[in-house]
């Protein structure tokens, strides 16, 4: 295999040494670059010895010498880096296969690429790499990873996942330990299948890998309302949530006592659907799962507090009245952020979205759709309607039904305004400023 060069930054390592766009990289120091990770990992050396394919397909090899860590200065094809690995797994609680019927492909797609884990956080599962892979894993030095493990015992964790390697977890796990590489970790928890004394034996295999093993999230199954012929599970409600927060409390506060961290933390569902109150901020120290949910309520406050504290209020904004739609689980919090950071003379109702589109036991934010928004939100009373951009494709204007901002805009007759989901943002929106 060979990798496209497709340009040579002027003035680099590369470049002194002649290489050009269009030439292919064959190997350097005599390992092949199978994508990206190699290609950052070989070429972090003062001494790279690169062999080449020239466009009429001669060979060439190119002795380059520069500082360790100094970036060699070629930019790769990254389509044929870094072509997103398909997972093979089938597990019973897999949200895509709860998708509706007649959505864009690229909603379907299942990725479970190690290397993506590394440069991006996904959560990966290790049950799609052989041997000589996870070697490649190893050798490369790649951590943090960020892996789902589910359940430790091998039989759940088989059943769950219906994958014949899916019992191979711990070993692979105790092996990144011993070569001295680190991962967060996470469990999608199924009432009746992986809590009880399952979930027990996963947090203390898990903390017995500490210090490779740097967290745990627990987050609830998500179960939408499109499971027709899928394995039936149970969704969470307010006393098995609360259930599940007093569960974990002991172990929190014996491992803060013996290795100085919390290790397993509960997902910000739990709290909102027991009706518990959100902890504070030291408790989610640094917050390393918040891409999880874990703690991201907390830090919008805390951001909200700290940026109240150096908002300088414009004059004359006048009086506004303003909507703000969101999910069920974070409507407490919104509605309590929102009454007290709104400046005077501002009115705003926040309003807890029921969801049509996947059904009413997904409560986050993020999973709203334009069509839930419209269905909601009409004959709203307001001046400007306040949206957070999770409910929003990552870089794009549309929303997961394909309905766009300015769809939404023209069946409801109200502008919107898209708010990043950071404190700041939260308040610059309440007074109607820029950013």
């Amino acid at each position: 295999m060979s990798i496209s060069i497709l340009e040579v930054v002027s003035g680099s390592p590369a470049d002194r040494a002649g290489i050009q766009a269009g030439w292919r990289v064959e190997q350097m120091n005599g390992e092949p670059v199978l994508d990206e990770i190699d290609y950052q990992a070989l070429s972090a050396v003062s001494r790279v010895r690169m062999e080449l394919t020239l466009p009429d397909g001669k060979r060439k090899s190119v002795l380059l010498r520069k500082e360790e860590w100094e970036p060699l200065g070629l930019v790769l094809d990254e389509t044929a880096l870094m072509k997103p690995r398909p997972c093979r797994n089938h597990c019973t609680f897999c949200f895509i296969d709860q998708m509706p019927c007649r959505m864009r492909d690229s909603l379907y797609v299942k990725d479970d690429d190690w290397r993506l884990s590394l440069m991006m956080g996904n959560y990966i599962t290790l049950t799609n790499i052989d041997d000589q892979e996870f070697s490649r894993i190893i050798r490369r030095k790649a951590s943090p990873l960020y892996i789902s493990v589910h359940a430790t015992d091998p039989a759940v964790r088989l059943k769950l996942m219906r994958n014949p390697n899916a019992d191979q977890l711990m070993d692979r796990l105790i092996q990144l330990k011993a070569h001295g590489l680190q991962f967060h970790t996470q469990v999608v928890l199924c009432p009746g299948e992986n809590d009880g004394e399952v979930l027990r034996k996963t947090i203390q295999d898990l903390r017995n890998l500490v210090p490779a093993a740097l967290s745990l999230a627990i987050v609830p199954v998500g179960l939408t309302m499109h499971r027709k012929g899928l394995t039936p599970l149970r969704p969470f409600n307010a006393k098995t949530a609360g259930d599940l927060l007093d569960f974990l409390d002991p172990f929190q506060e014996r491992y803060l006592r013996e290795i100085g961290t919390r290790f397993v933390f509960a997902s910000d569902e739990f709290y909102c659907l027991s009706g518990r109150k959100i902890p504070e901020d030291s408790f989610y120290e640094g917050y390393p799962q918040i891409e999880n949910g874990v703690g991201m309520l907390r830090l919008l406050s805390e951001e909200c507090a700290a940026a109240f504290e150096e908002l300088t209020p414009p004059s004359g904004y006048g009086r506004r009245k303003l909507l703000i739609p969101t999910g069920v689980s974070a409507f407490p919090v919104i509605r309590e952020l929102a009454e007290k950071y709104a400046p005077e003379g501002t009115t705003v109702e926040v309003r807890p979205i029921i969801n049509r589109f996947f059904g009413e036991s997904v409560t986050v934010t993020g999973l709203l759709v334009g069509r839930d928004l419209i269905d909601s939100l009409q004959g709203a009373e307001c001046d400007e309607i306040l949206i957070s951009s999770n409910m929003l494709r990552e870089n794009q204007d549309c929303f997961l039904d394909d309905l766009t901002i300015q769809d939404v805009q023209d069946a409801l007759g109200k502008p919107i305004r898209v708010v990043s989901n950071t404190g700041e943002a939260f308040l610059s929106a309440l007074y109607g400023l820029d950013g």
